[in-house]
């Protein structure tokens, strides 16, 4: 039984337990009001007669935030990701929810608090000058809130602390991502030829033949680049992804141990919150073996050269840490300074603006084209971790390839049901064969590898299913 007893101006829920090692335990639980503790006295005794009593051993969201972190968040984040959750308690879950009791938590609860989040003010971010621009904490921010205490709570009901998750049935503002701007091949050729940055014409490069993100272009070191002579004539120059360059805080640093990092560099001044380092890519899929063209491998023997020059002129100067992308003194490349040479670009020549990233989707787009759908081989060379993530990008195939399945779909299906009965009749020559005329312009090969690809198959047919 469970009994009710009153402690100034608190309720407590008093009743006794038995613990894993079969000790008995007497647990007190205070409440606010009366009704809600006879609710909670009602929950004790019907679970403890069905055999079925969780006893809290976290009795506010701010307690299990930190239970959540300590145990959950250290051995399954990675570097970035643990400074975004802990961002997103720090500034949003604690001052709003965080003295909340488990108990009070349900899905009303947790719609209320993201309806307010959109017109609460967001918090800047000082290693990010744009988050100051923002006036209210956006849909896409409430997503990671929500996925982040769904997450919280699934284990909180693995650990028995609560009978279900809250979150499961909470509804989030509705959101939708914005998509990135891309070049088309003919755009980004004409981007190359006009650039005079060695850097940028380099990292673009290497974006686009590679689709490598720019992570992983930063953190590329010499040893992981094989563009022998040998190699370049029997068509096998690669490069070895393994890690990538990122900036970190010295919190997460310290809190995770320096988990998954290979490398620090040194610190550019012992003010800073920050720290460079190489580290293992986030996903297994990531660490991979891309094949480069000729033209690139010989771009990056001439951008090799320079770079040896350059040391030799510098001497000690040159601090040597053998990344492919460097600063005039061998430090990291920063993102910020391809970023801004991109939009210069851009702006000097009329180009549509983009990020940089996009060129790693124009890369795949052009891939799954220049294969014909061979979706196994271009996930092989991006690192994608599920094939629909590359599928989604097919998504950014150009207009003028659109109206050419248009113009293919016409040919092969319409004309052919409404043809003369005697124009179909297949010759014996032919019996057993599928004749298809072909209109002028339309890239027959492509046609062949993609009704002969089941991949490609597959994929159309998703296509189709969700534009019917």
């Amino acid at each position: 039984m469970a009994s009710i007893v009153k402690r100034g101006k608190s309720f407590c829920v008093v009743y006794y337990y038995m613990t894993h090692d079969g000790k008995k335990k007497q647990k007190w639980e205070s409440y606010k009001s009366l009704p809600e503790a006879k609710k909670r006295q009602n929950e004790v005794e019907y679970g403890k007669e069905l055999g079925t009593l969780i006893v809290p051993t976290c009795t506010t969201l701010n307690e299990l935030l930190k239970e959540y972190v300590e145990i959950y968040g250290r051995s399954k984040w990675a570097l970035s990701t643990y400074e975004l959750n802990v961002s997103l308690i720090r500034k949003y879950i604690e001052p709003t929810l965080g003295k909340k009791k488990l108990n009070e938590i349900n899905a009303r609860l947790l719609e209320r608090y993201y309806h307010g989040l959109l017109y609460t003010p967001a918090v800047p971010n000082p290693y990010h000058k744009k988050t100051a621009e923002k006036k209210f904490v956006t849909s896409s921010t409430i997503r990671d809130i929500h996925k982040l205490l769904k997450s919280c709570f699934r284990q909180a009901v693995k650990w028995e602390m609560i009978a279900k998750n809250p979150a499961d049935h909470a509804t989030v503002p509705k959101y939708e991502a914005k998509e990135r701007d891309i070049w088309t091949p003919e755009i980004l050729m004409k981007a190359m030829d006009l650039c005079e940055d060695d850097i940028l014409k380099i990292a673009m490069n290497l974006a686009f033949a590679c689709s490598l993100r720019m992570g992983e272009i930063l953190g590329l070191t010499w040893d992981c680049v094989e563009i022998s002579e040998d190699a370049i004539d029997h068509n096998r120059a690669y490069l070895f992804v393994s890690k990538e360059l990122q900036r970190v805080t010295k919190m997460a640093m310290k809190e995770l141990d320096e988990k998954d990092v290979i490398f620090m560099f040194p610190e550019e001044s012992k003010l800073n919150k920050t720290v460079r380092v190489l580290k293992k890519p986030k996903t297994r899929s990531s660490i991979r073996k891309v094949y480069i063209p000729k033209s690139v491998a010989y771009m990056l023997i001439d951008w090799k050269k320079k770079q040896d020059q350059l040391k030799e002129i510098l001497g000690e100067e040159y601090q040597d840490y053998n990344l492919v992308m460097t600063t005039s003194f061998g430090m990291p490349m920063g993102r910020e300074r391809i970023q801004k040479s991109l939009n210069k670009l851009s702006e000097e020549n009329d180009l549509p603006k983009i990020v940089f990233h996009s060129l790693r989707h124009t890369s795949v787009t052009y891939k799954l084209k220049m294969t014909g759908g061979d979706i196994k081989a271009v996930q092989g060379d991006s690192g994608h971790s599920q094939v629909n993530m590359v599928t989604n990008v097919y998504s950014h195939i150009i207009d003028e390839d659109r109206k050419k399945n248009a113009a293919i779909m016409e040919e092969t299906f319409y004309k052919r049901k409404d043809a003369n009965p005697d124009m179909d009749r297949q010759s014996e020559s032919n019996k057993g064969k599928t004749v298809i005329e072909i209109p002028d312009g339309i890239d027959t090969e492509m046609i062949k590898k993609v009704l002969e690809n089941p991949e490609m198959m597959v994929l159309l047919s998703a296509l189709a299913k969700g534009t019917g």
